[in-house]
């Protein structure tokens, strides 16, 4: 059972004391791991990543059977400085076909046998344009924050979070600038396919919100600089903590919103792994900062939790071979 909170404050203390992984597990699995039909190590980074996912389910022999992927959509009052190659509208009308069924989400979250989930966060009442004042109030990011928190299922076995929102890689770039620092050209991408013109304006826009928020942990600055997705995502990722419930990230987005989080406790992200390495031009650096090494790098820069959805399936396949290959003495195979 999750604990409550209702403002930033409270959500801090809890994160300030987390659940740790089950060491017994993971010793387990390391024993099962050594008597597998194969050479040490011969199976490279599958074997570290079924010792870790063993260790948050506190099974040394896990399965995964009910991954959930939830899908965050919100609107930003930033997107009118033409940050963007869509209009605002789409927002909409991707919800609308994510419950349809007819995204590149829906597709990979059935592939990968993954409930889903969509929820659409106050789309008729966009944030603020962080040039001016605060994207959100402390009570809109708590409430955001916690309608992350809530969505997460405590049954689920593996995490999930995607984005949908207009504009939503300038908040995201803006807050990776906020916490790591550098220039704003070095976070700013060019997102949904935006001119090098339109670029060289996004970048000023990143570097004006961050000189007129900077400060404060990764809460503040999502209150400041953030978006309801994005504070949704961190949500649901710190349930996710809360819970033992291992967590797939997705691209640069979903990685800013990880980011608020381990600026407000160094451990909180050692649940999750990186699914992907986005074409987002911060991604690389702020994986980097992360210390996550991505699972894949096949390019992609669509969003929606698209690129940690694929890589569901090479974390099944880790699991699969560490749980399901026999031992040498179950194969009647010589140990050498």
């Amino acid at each position: 059972m999750l604990p409550e909170f209702n403002d930033l404050a409270g959500l801090r203390r809890l994160l300030s004391d987390l659940p740790d992984p089950d060491q017994s597990a993971i010793d387990g699995a390391a024993e099962r791991n050594a008597q597998l039909t194969k050479p040490p190590g011969a199976l490279g980074r599958l074997e570290d990543l079924a010792s870790w996912y063993a260790g948050w389910r506190g099974d040394p022999r896990p399965r995964i059977e009910a991954p959930q992927v939830i899908v965050f959509a919100g609107n930003h009052g930033v997107a009118a400085r033409g940050v963007s190659a869509f209009p605002p509208a789409v927002t909409a009308q991707m919800v609308a076909n994510f419950r349809a069924g007819g995204a590149a989400i829906n597709q990979l979250a059935e592939l990968a046998g993954a409930r889903m989930d969509v929820h659409a966060l106050d789309l008729d009442r966009p944030t603020e344009d962080f040039t001016k004042g605060p994207a959100m109030s402390d009570a809109d990011c708590a409430a955001a924050l916690k309608a992350g928190w809530d969505a997460v299922d405590p049954k689920a076995d593996l995490l999930v979070v995607g984005e949908m929102g207009i504009g939503n890689t300038t908040p995201a770039a803006a807050l990776s600038l906020a916490l790591f620092g550098g220039a704003a050209e070095d976070w700013t991408g060019r997102g949904t396919g935006i001119d090098d013109a339109a670029l060289v304006a996004k970048a000023q826009v990143v570097s004006n919100g961050v000189k007129r928020h900077f400060g404060g942990d990764g809460l503040e600055l999502l209150s400041r600089l953030g978006g309801r997705e994005i504070a949704a995502m961190a949500g649901a990722i710190a349930a996710a903590r809360m819970l033992r419930i291992p967590v797939i990230l997705d691209g640069f987005i979903c990685c800013a919103a990880a980011a608020c989080l381990q600026s407000v406790n160094p451990r909180l992200l050692d649940h999750a792994v990186a699914g992907h390495q986005s074409a987002e031009g911060g991604h690389p650096a702020l994986l980097e900062r992360l210390g996550k090494q991505p699972l894949l790098t096949l390019g992609l820069r669509l969003g929606e939790g698209s690129g940690a959805a694929l890589a569901i399936q090479v974390l099944k396949g880790a699991i699969a071979c560490h749980s399901g290959m026999a031992t040498f003495a179950e194969a009647g195979v010589s140990a050498g």
